[in-house]
């Protein structure tokens, strides 16, 4: 466990690290920031799961859906009249929700082959079409047909045809799949084309917590580090878009607590993956207006 006693030994939050970090992250204002305990002790995370027809627990991947989902209302674009693009939707119900405000949704996800390919059929992870993403009748169906549309993109090729489309875009831990890290910070960049003025795009994906050098990379997950984020936040604020950064890990018991395969149904904000720790970790970017 020695990739794990660096990890401690380099904690954030700590004296000395950037001035963004120095306080745990908020779920009620949400900036570009790591999943922690905190934020799923918030009521505003018990209020997205009831929406989600979920009860809450501590798993990281509960925290995906109501941190983007927070991120989206903060932003002002969960309201009638609003068009979203969601991007690797699977079977999340993200989509459901938004529709049941009167937002107006392109889900996408891979076309079926290559998801086959890729194994996220076998593990739920894809949507064959839209119906799959009302599984939990949390919008009424006339409703849903009515907002909802499904196409299958590949994230890797963006079309032009969806440039300036959309008040806002997302994805939940979909980019760690696209096949190396560069691929990964290429897809945020490209959402954001994808955008009105004024536009967000809100996604999440995989944080290594324990390196900010060695890393997985080119492969089916790819873990992004610190460096990366900043880098690609660096190359959009130069294109006037706005991104505020907090890698701050959170200093609750859970926040240090790191599962192991396999893995558990909640007490799972931070995991082991390979050598590495890996938690959730949502980036917003707002696009400049007019």
């Amino acid at each position: 466990m020695k990739a794990v006693a660096k990890w401690l030994a380099n904690w954030p939050g700590r004296p000395g690290k950037p001035a963004e970090e120095a306080a745990s992250p908020g779920l009620a204002r949400p900036v570009s920031q790591a999943c922690t305990q905190a934020q799923m002790d918030d009521p505003v995370h018990a209020y997205w799961c009831s929406e989600i027809g979920e009860t809450p627990v501590h798993h990281r991947k509960q925290w995906e859906f109501t941190y983007i989902l927070q991120a989206l209302a903060r932003a002002g674009v969960v309201a009638p009249g609003c068009c979203g693009l969601g991007f690797g939707v699977g079977e999340e119900p993200l989509a459901a929700v938004l529709a049941k405000r009167g937002v107006k949704i392109l889900a996408s996800d891979l076309e079926p082959e290559a998801a086959m390919l890729r194994g996220w059929v076998d593990t739920a992870q894809h949507a064959a079409g839209k119906a799959a993403l009302n599984g939990r009748g949390l919008c009424e169906p006339a409703l849903f047909d009515q907002q909802v549309d499904f196409r299958f993109l590949d994230m890797n090729a963006l079309s032009a045809e969806l440039h300036g489309a959309f008040d806002f875009c997302w994805s939940a831990c979909a980019l760690e799949h696209l096949g190396s890290i560069r691929q990964g910070l290429d897809f945020i960049a490209h959402s954001v084309d994808c955008l009105k003025p004024g536009g967000v795009a809100v996604h999440t994906t995989e944080f290594n917590c324990s390196s900010n050098e060695t890393t997985l990379d080119n492969a089916s997950t790819v873990l992004f580090r610190e460096r990366d984020f900043r880098a690609l936040a660096s190359e959009l604020a130069a294109k006037g878009c706005q991104i505020t950064l907090n890698f701050n890990l959170g200093d609750q018991p859970l926040d240090q607590h790191i599962d192991v395969p396999p893995y558990s149904a909640d007490n799972h904000l931070k995991l082991q993956i390979a050598e590495w720790t890996s938690t959730s970790f949502g980036f917003i970017v707002h696009k400049p207006g007019a």
